[in-house]
Protein backbone atom coordinates (compact mmCIF):
# COMPACT_ATOMS: atom_id res chain seq x y z
CA UNK A 1 0.00 0.00 0.00
CA UNK A 2 1.30 3.36 -0.79
CA UNK A 3 1.15 6.59 1.67
CA UNK A 4 2.12 10.01 0.47
CA UNK A 5 3.98 11.94 3.05
CA UNK A 6 1.03 14.15 4.70
CA UNK A 7 -0.17 10.17 5.95
CA UNK A 8 2.83 9.61 6.97
CA UNK A 9 3.75 12.93 8.66
CA UNK A 10 0.20 12.46 10.86
CA UNK A 11 0.76 8.99 11.56
CA UNK A 12 4.55 9.60 13.23
CA UNK A 13 3.55 12.63 14.78
CA UNK A 14 -0.19 11.52 15.96
CA UNK A 15 1.97 8.33 17.54
CA UNK A 16 4.15 10.46 19.55
CA UNK A 17 1.50 12.56 21.01
CA UNK A 18 -0.20 9.36 21.71
CA UNK A 19 2.84 7.62 22.84
CA UNK A 20 2.71 10.67 25.20
CA UNK A 21 -0.62 10.50 26.45
CA UNK A 22 -0.34 6.82 26.87
CA UNK A 23 2.99 6.98 29.28
CA UNK A 24 1.28 9.58 31.68
CA UNK A 25 -2.26 8.91 31.53
CA UNK A 26 -3.98 6.48 28.86
CA UNK A 27 -6.37 6.09 25.64
CA UNK A 28 -3.76 7.76 23.43
CA UNK A 29 -5.66 4.64 21.37
CA UNK A 30 -8.12 7.24 20.59
CA UNK A 31 -6.09 9.51 18.43
CA UNK A 32 -4.18 6.31 16.86
CA UNK A 33 -7.42 4.41 16.08
CA UNK A 34 -8.75 7.79 14.28
CA UNK A 35 -5.68 8.22 12.20
CA UNK A 36 -5.64 4.18 11.21
CA UNK A 37 -9.58 4.38 10.54
CA UNK A 38 -10.00 8.03 8.69
CA UNK A 39 -6.32 9.31 7.95
CA UNK A 40 -4.80 5.73 6.42
CA UNK A 41 -7.94 4.23 5.60
CA UNK A 42 -8.01 0.61 7.54
CA UNK A 43 -11.51 -0.89 8.18
CA UNK A 44 -11.99 -0.74 12.12
CA UNK A 45 -11.30 -4.56 12.96
CA UNK A 46 -8.05 -4.09 10.97
CA UNK A 47 -7.47 -0.84 12.87
CA UNK A 48 -8.42 -2.26 16.41
CA UNK A 49 -5.44 -4.94 15.30
CA UNK A 50 -3.03 -2.49 14.01
CA UNK A 51 -2.92 -0.49 16.74
CA UNK A 52 -1.21 -3.03 18.47
CA UNK A 53 2.11 -2.78 16.67
CA UNK A 54 2.27 0.61 17.98
CA UNK A 55 1.23 -0.08 21.74
CA UNK A 56 4.05 -2.62 21.66
CA UNK A 57 6.98 -0.54 20.54
CA UNK A 58 6.10 2.34 22.82
CA UNK A 59 5.42 -0.31 25.99
CA UNK A 60 8.78 -1.25 25.02
CA UNK A 61 10.59 1.82 25.08
CA UNK A 62 8.50 3.21 27.99
CA UNK A 63 9.63 0.35 30.00
CA UNK A 64 13.07 0.45 29.25
CA UNK A 65 12.76 4.06 30.71
CA UNK A 66 11.00 3.38 33.58
CA UNK A 67 13.52 0.28 34.31
CA UNK A 68 16.84 2.57 33.67
CA UNK A 69 15.31 5.51 36.19
CA UNK A 70 15.31 2.72 38.73
CA UNK A 71 11.40 2.64 38.67
CA UNK A 72 10.24 -1.03 38.11
CA UNK A 73 10.27 -2.56 41.67
CA UNK A 74 6.70 -1.86 41.58
CA UNK A 75 6.41 -4.06 38.84
CA UNK A 76 7.61 -7.08 40.91
CA UNK A 77 5.29 -6.56 43.32
CA UNK A 78 2.51 -6.69 40.85
CA UNK A 79 3.13 -9.81 39.06
CA UNK A 80 0.11 -11.33 40.40
CA UNK A 81 -2.27 -8.35 38.79
CA UNK A 82 -0.09 -9.05 35.80
CA UNK A 83 -0.95 -12.43 35.38
CA UNK A 84 -4.58 -11.57 35.69
CA UNK A 85 -4.85 -8.74 33.36
CA UNK A 86 -2.79 -11.23 30.70
CA UNK A 87 -5.74 -14.23 31.27
CA UNK A 88 -8.84 -11.68 31.12
CA UNK A 89 -6.61 -10.27 27.60
CA UNK A 90 -6.93 -13.68 26.30
CA UNK A 91 -10.81 -13.43 26.46
CA UNK A 92 -10.68 -10.16 25.31
CA UNK A 93 -8.97 -10.45 21.87
CA UNK A 94 -11.38 -13.54 20.83
CA UNK A 95 -14.39 -11.59 21.47
CA UNK A 96 -12.59 -8.67 19.47
CA UNK A 97 -12.02 -10.74 16.32
CA UNK A 98 -15.62 -12.48 16.55
CA UNK A 99 -18.11 -8.86 17.02
CA UNK A 100 -18.39 -5.69 16.66
CA UNK A 101 -17.36 -3.02 19.22
CA UNK A 102 -19.21 -0.51 17.86
CA UNK A 103 -22.15 -0.90 20.17
CA UNK A 104 -19.88 -1.14 23.07
CA UNK A 105 -18.80 2.51 21.67
CA UNK A 106 -22.01 3.88 23.06
CA UNK A 107 -21.38 2.61 26.00
CA UNK A 108 -17.97 3.76 26.33
CA UNK A 109 -19.05 7.15 25.70
CA UNK A 110 -21.04 7.16 28.96
CA UNK A 111 -18.50 5.31 30.89
CA UNK A 112 -15.97 8.02 30.61
CA UNK A 113 -18.50 10.87 31.83
CA UNK A 114 -18.75 7.96 35.20
CA UNK A 115 -14.76 8.19 35.01
CA UNK A 116 -14.14 11.83 34.36
CA UNK A 117 -16.66 12.64 37.75
CA UNK A 118 -14.48 10.07 39.52
CA UNK A 119 -11.71 11.73 38.96
CA UNK A 120 -12.69 15.45 39.90
CA UNK A 121 -14.67 14.38 43.22
CA UNK A 122 -11.60 14.25 45.96
CA UNK A 123 -8.48 14.93 43.65
CA UNK A 124 -6.38 13.93 46.65
CA UNK A 125 -7.07 10.57 46.43
CA UNK A 126 -4.94 10.39 43.02
CA UNK A 127 -1.98 11.93 44.72
CA UNK A 128 -1.47 9.17 47.46
CA UNK A 129 1.92 7.44 48.04
CA UNK A 130 2.55 4.06 47.17
CA UNK A 131 0.84 2.23 50.41
CA UNK A 132 3.22 -1.26 50.14
CA UNK A 133 1.76 -2.77 52.93
CA UNK A 134 -1.93 -2.67 51.47
CA UNK A 135 -2.63 -6.16 49.83
CA UNK A 136 -6.04 -6.14 47.69
CA UNK A 137 -8.64 -8.62 49.16
CA UNK A 138 -8.02 -11.96 46.15
CA UNK A 139 -11.85 -11.90 45.93
CA UNK A 140 -11.95 -7.99 45.07
CA UNK A 141 -8.61 -8.42 43.14
CA UNK A 142 -9.50 -11.67 40.53
CA UNK A 143 -12.44 -10.25 38.75
CA UNK A 144 -11.52 -6.40 38.88
CA UNK A 145 -8.25 -7.50 36.65
CA UNK A 146 -9.60 -10.14 34.89
CA UNK A 147 -12.23 -7.86 33.94
CA UNK A 148 -9.55 -4.63 33.20
CA UNK A 149 -7.77 -7.68 31.23
CA UNK A 150 -10.84 -8.60 29.41
CA UNK A 151 -11.32 -4.90 28.14
CA UNK A 152 -7.68 -4.38 26.92
CA UNK A 153 -7.78 -7.13 24.57
CA UNK A 154 -11.63 -5.96 23.56
CA UNK A 155 -10.52 -3.09 22.14
CA UNK A 156 -7.67 -0.77 24.17
CA UNK A 157 -9.46 2.50 23.98
CA UNK A 158 -8.93 3.94 27.13
CA UNK A 159 -7.36 0.81 29.02
CA UNK A 160 -4.58 3.27 30.28
CA UNK A 161 -7.40 5.38 32.36
CA UNK A 162 -9.56 2.81 33.54
CA UNK A 163 -6.07 1.06 34.52
CA UNK A 164 -5.49 4.22 36.56
CA UNK A 165 -8.22 4.22 38.03
CA UNK A 166 -8.51 0.65 39.44
CA UNK A 167 -4.67 0.83 40.81
CA UNK A 168 -5.17 4.16 41.97
CA UNK A 169 -8.24 4.14 44.04
CA UNK A 170 -8.10 0.30 45.24
CA UNK A 171 -4.87 -0.88 45.22
CA UNK A 172 -3.51 2.20 46.45
CA UNK A 173 -0.44 2.64 44.03
CA UNK A 174 0.68 6.27 43.23
CA UNK A 175 -0.13 7.53 40.03
CA UNK A 176 2.87 7.40 38.36
CA UNK A 177 3.67 4.02 39.91
CA UNK A 178 0.52 2.34 38.26
CA UNK A 179 1.91 4.28 35.32
CA UNK A 180 5.07 1.72 35.52
CA UNK A 181 2.96 -1.13 35.92
CA UNK A 182 0.77 -0.22 33.03
CA UNK A 183 3.13 -0.10 30.73
CA UNK A 184 4.75 -3.53 31.35
CA UNK A 185 1.59 -4.99 31.71
CA UNK A 186 -0.19 -3.87 28.21
CA UNK A 187 3.18 -4.79 26.66
CA UNK A 188 2.87 -8.03 28.52
CA UNK A 189 -0.49 -8.88 27.30
CA UNK A 190 -0.23 -7.18 23.55
CA UNK A 191 2.80 -8.98 22.51
CA UNK A 192 0.77 -12.25 22.86
CA UNK A 193 -3.06 -11.20 21.41
CA UNK A 194 -1.20 -9.79 18.27
CA UNK A 195 -0.40 -12.44 17.40
CA UNK A 196 -4.10 -13.72 17.40
CA UNK A 197 -5.34 -10.81 15.62
CA UNK A 198 -2.11 -10.99 12.81
CA UNK A 199 -3.59 -14.91 12.90
CA UNK A 200 -6.97 -13.76 11.92
CA UNK A 201 -5.66 -11.26 9.33
CA UNK A 202 -5.86 -8.08 11.14
CA UNK A 203 -3.36 -6.47 11.46
CA UNK A 204 -1.76 -4.13 8.85
CA UNK A 205 1.97 -4.53 10.11
CA UNK A 206 3.41 -1.93 7.61
CA UNK A 207 0.70 0.76 8.96
CA UNK A 208 1.28 -0.55 12.71
CA UNK A 209 5.36 0.17 12.03
CA UNK A 210 4.73 3.73 11.00
CA UNK A 211 2.22 4.46 13.34
CA UNK A 212 4.98 2.68 15.70
CA UNK A 213 7.98 4.68 15.71
CA UNK A 214 6.06 8.23 16.82
CA UNK A 215 4.73 6.02 19.58
CA UNK A 216 8.36 4.17 20.68
CA UNK A 217 9.97 8.13 20.61
CA UNK A 218 6.98 9.70 22.59
CA UNK A 219 6.65 6.89 25.02
CA UNK A 220 10.30 6.95 25.94
CA UNK A 221 10.79 11.15 26.10
CA UNK A 222 7.97 10.93 27.88
CA UNK A 223 8.65 8.24 30.43
CA UNK A 224 12.16 10.01 30.89
CA UNK A 225 10.69 13.23 32.51
CA UNK A 226 8.10 11.40 34.48
CA UNK A 227 11.12 9.45 35.92
CA UNK A 228 12.96 12.69 37.14
CA UNK A 229 10.24 15.33 37.86
CA UNK A 230 9.63 15.32 41.27
CA UNK A 231 5.90 16.66 40.20
CA UNK A 232 4.93 13.39 38.00
CA UNK A 233 2.25 12.59 40.17
CA UNK A 234 0.28 16.27 39.80
CA UNK A 235 1.34 16.47 36.18
CA UNK A 236 -0.07 13.53 35.48
CA UNK A 237 -3.65 14.24 37.25
CA UNK A 238 -3.58 17.41 35.92
CA UNK A 239 -2.90 15.81 32.51
CA UNK A 240 -5.80 13.08 33.47
CA UNK A 241 -8.57 14.96 33.68
CA UNK A 242 -7.66 17.35 30.25
CA UNK A 243 -7.46 14.13 28.55
CA UNK A 244 -10.95 12.58 29.93
CA UNK A 245 -12.34 15.56 29.19
CA UNK A 246 -11.15 15.99 25.26
CA UNK A 247 -12.35 12.62 24.92
CA UNK A 248 -15.58 13.00 26.18
CA UNK A 249 -15.81 15.79 23.94
CA UNK A 250 -14.80 13.46 21.05
CA UNK A 251 -17.12 10.81 21.37
CA UNK A 252 -19.83 13.04 21.59
CA UNK A 253 -18.72 14.49 18.49
CA UNK A 254 -18.35 18.16 19.67
CA UNK A 255 -14.37 18.16 18.81
CA UNK A 256 -12.89 16.24 16.18
CA UNK A 257 -8.98 14.58 16.46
Amino acid sequence: MDFDIYQISIAIIGGFIAGGINTLVGSGSAITLSILTEVMGLPPNVANGTNRVGVIAQSLTTSTSFYKNGKFDIVFRSKFFVFLITIGAFAGVYVATVISNDAFKEVFKYLMILIFFVILIKPKRWLIKTQMEKVMNPFLAIPIFLALGFYGGFIQMGMGVFFLAVLVLVAKYSIMDSNVVKAFCVGIYTIIIIWYFHYKGLVDWEIGGILAIGQAIGGFVTAEFASKSKNADLWAYRFLVVVVFLIILKLFGIIAF
